[in-house]
């Protein structure tokens, strides 16, 4: 019987955990599967808070259904009964002190027509003119390694980049997008450009695929998103779960590796799928090769605040459902979701709940890191005050500091991550790598993550058999 040790109890590592033991019964192979916690819960950066009325997410706040394998797995788990979906509304960009609507026909802010380019307050004629050079000039030398922001600016001109989409992409992707490759972030933007001829065409062209990118995309649960952890806990009954129990080394034995946990038990194991941040994995594996790729890769920062009020949600603009910030404006937010009016579910009473991030390339991060929670408290309702003109002391204030733990995909990652693969498989073969830390960020691909790298251990494990 092989073993295989998972690493991490988060979205990745249970999913993966889950495959391990579906895909092995349906072979009929017999596994032993061990799940190593350092926390004494499970669901890593998903965690819900249930309070005063409100349920409110710590880490992030829904899953986007059209990842592949999302829905089939929320069946399985037979969890659809428990499904909801985000409210729909418009999106806006705080700048000037003023919120202007982000026009509903694109996708990241990027136009998917020239009416919804016509349409936006955000940019000047003088930057719409500039945007419409992309329905003439042809790519000559981007690649899907090329900066993303470097290739919208040159289609699409600096203004409509820096004013409408860049606060919109950056919020999504955790970094400058001169930073961001194509591969890394919408590679099919340079396929579009290479096929149509135009960024704005191939997305016209190819609308119903993004229609509604506000509408209805989103799933969370009726009692919120930590039940899809408890659910996968509950099916993985069979496997041996350990929580509260950080894993400190990794060792070779022979052929298997023996990892060190700090409650000084040791578990033998065939395969190990290190389904932690990068940085963790890099202390427990301890290999001189590995230190380079791995110093490679980075992580950034995010607080995020709750604010729940006894005032009635209808206090907010009527087709909101919240505001990215531009840069260097009067508000120290980067973005504020109007949580209580995109998801119905998150206040039982229909009171406000608003949900503000701080990240830590923001300008104004190194100060409010330093800060106590009251501290933190009273910024985001003067950002409050100034946004949206919400006064009032708040019922209900819940707030999480990810330090160091939001992946931040730049240039190098790619490489980065398949020397790592190269160098593991040369010398820890039967070592995975899994999770936001490498393949993609969001939950769906957290879960397309995990669910494909048990099937390669599965069909490693038959290919010994065989042989």
């Amino acid at each position: 019987m092989k073993t295989v040790v998972v690493v991490g109890g988060g979205i990745t590592g249970l999913t993966a955990l889950y495959h391990l033991q579906k895909k092995a019964s349906e072979k009929g192979l017999k596994v032993n599967a061990v799940l190593v916690e350092k926390d004494s819960e499970l669901g890593g950066k998903i965690r819900t808070v249930k309070e005063d009325g409100f349920i409110m997410e710590a880490g992030a706040d829904s899953i986007v259904a059209r990842n592949e394998g999302v829905l089939p797995l929320v069946e399985e788990l037979q969890l659809q009964d428990e499904l909801v979906y985000n409210e729909t509304g418009t999106s806006y960009i705080y700048t000037n002190n003023q919120l202007h609507k982000i026009p509903l026909d694109t996708i990241f802010g990027i136009p998917m027509s020239t009416d919804s380019l016509f349409e936006s307050t955000l940019v000047s004629e003088e930057g719409k003119r500039q945007a419409l050079k992309d329905l003439e000039v042809k790519n000559t030398h981007f690649t899907k390694d090329s900066s993303i922001g470097e290739f919208l600016e040159a289609f699409l001109g600096k203004e409509l980049v820096e004013n409408q989409v860049a606060p919109v992409l950056s919020g999504v992707y955790s970094g400058n997008l001169n930073e961001l490759t194509l591969s890394t972030t919408l590679p099919y933007l340079l396929d579009y450009k290479n096929e149509y001829g135009s960024i704005i065409r191939g997305l016209s062209e190819n609308k119903q695929k993004f229609q509604g990118a506000s509408n209805k995309k989103f799933i969370s649960f009726k009692h919120g998103l930590s039940a899809i952890i408890d659910r996968l806990e509950e099916v993985c009954a069979d496997a041996s779960i350990h929580k509260g129990v950080a894993t400190n080394k990794l060792q070779k034995v022979g052929d298997r590796y023996e990892l060190i946990l700090d409650d000084q038990q040791c578990i033998i194991a065939d395969y190990i799928i290190f389904a932690t941040p990068h940085d963790v994995t890099q202390k427990i594996v301890e290999h001189e090769k590995l230190n380079v790729p791995f110093n490679n890769l980075k992580n950034s920062s995010l607080i995020s605040i709750y604010l729940g009020f006894d005032i009635p949600d209808g206090t907010l603009p009527a087709d909101g459902t919240g505001f990215i910030v531009a840069d260097g404006d009067d508000v120290k937010c980067d973005a504020c979701t109007w949580t209580s009016r995109k998801w119905k579910h998150t206040s039982r009473e229909g009171n406000l709940l608003v949900r503000l991030f701080y990240k830590s390339s923001n300008a104004n991060y190194s100060h409010l890191s330093g800060l106590s929670d009251r501290e933190l408290k009273e910024a985001a309702l003067e950002d409050i005050r100034r946004s949206i003109g919400i006064e009032g002391e708040p019922v209900s204030v819940e707030i999480t500091d990810w330090k160091d733990l939001m992946p931040n995909y730049h240039l190098e990652h790619g490489q980065s991550v398949s020397l790592l693969e190269n160098i593991l498989t040369a010398e820890f073969p039967g070592v995975k790598l899994a999770g936001a830390s490498y393949y993609g960020v969001g939950i769906g691909a957290c879960m397309k993550n995990g669910q494909q790298t048990a099937e390669e251990i599965i069909v490693d494990i038959e290919r010994s058999l065989i042989s």
